[in-house]
């Protein structure tokens, strides 16, 4: 089913009537309730214009009495408002950007007291041998252990050679998978 000028015809005389996007979509036959809402949205009539239950066209009249004295009161010498134009129907929604700043917490980090302390000594004396490579001088063979905040300058990765199987240098592998008998010990 394709919108004929017709067919789009009668969905605006019968949105204007206030009939339903399923009453609208039976008439026309061939469309879903949701493809006249679509259609509705494309070109437009999202507001109706008639038909909608008798509260609202009263609260419609109060409002415009209440303009018009206002509207009689320009001075004569500015021109007339023109009505916003309505935005493209099919021009993409522009969104914003996601922006994270600097300075965000960083997530959990394990606490000193949750790693042995032979493994924190091993972890900062292979830290001062590290080579501090950046992201893009990782390779499958090189430590890949973050050390420091990534929002500074001065954030780089191990760099040190791998222990076979695993993205860390032995000293950082001691730290980030200990044993499941010694973190269980841990919480008790």
């Amino acid at each position: 089913m394709s919108w004929t000028d017709d067919r789009v015809e009668v969905l605006k005389k019968m949105w204007g009537e206030g009939k339903s996007a399923s009453q609208i979509a039976k008439e026309l036959g061939g469309v879903t309730r949701n493809a006249v809402i679509g259609k509705v949205h494309r070109l437009g009539l999202s507001n109706r214009s008639g038909g909608a239950s008798p509260a609202k066209p009263a609260a419609k009249e109060k409002a415009a009495a209440k303009a018009k004295p206002a509207a009689k009161a320009k001075p004569a010498a500015e021109p007339e408002a023109k009505p916003a134009a309505a935005a493209p129907a099919n021009k993409p929604m522009i969104r914003p950007k996601l922006v994270v700043t600097a300075g965000q917490p960083l997530p959990p980090q394990p606490s000193a007291n949750e790693i042995s302390p032979e493994a924190l000594a091993s972890v900062r004396e292979v830290e001062k041998k590290a080579k501090k490579l950046t992201v893009m001088q990782l390779t499958e063979r090189t430590c890949k252990w973050p050390v420091g905040d990534p929002a500074t300058e001065d954030f780089w990765f191990c760099g040190l050679p791998v222990q076979q199987g695993k993205p860390y240098c032995e000293a950082h592998v001691g730290v980030a998978f200990q044993p499941m008998s010694a973190r269980r010990d841990r919480r008790r």
